[in-house]
């Protein structure tokens, strides 16, 4: 399965990551290890969101729609 999560930053709750990945537990590892330089300011980070896709190609495109303002407007109203 192909998982796209939202995290939110448990120090600065204004912070959000959004990303995608095959193993969702390992991918929080790493990202409140500081193992991502995208992440490791505001570690510790939790799951707030995450959705299933079969298909790569389709979490790709739901990754990148989240990071758009229209994304980011869908996921404040609708998702977390």
């Amino acid at each position: 399965m192909n998982f796209v999560y939202i995290l939110q930053s448990e120090t600065n709750k204004s912070k959000y990551y959004y990303g995608k990945t095959q193993d969702l537990k390992s991918r929080l590892k790493q990202h409140n290890s500081g193992q991502s330089g995208h992440t490791k300011k505001y570690i510790p980070w939790k799951i707030v969101w995450y959705g299933c896709f079969e298909s790569p190609e389709k979490a790709s495109e739901f990754e990148a729609y989240l990071k758009t303002a229209s994304g980011k407007a869908f996921l404040r109203k609708r998702l977390v």
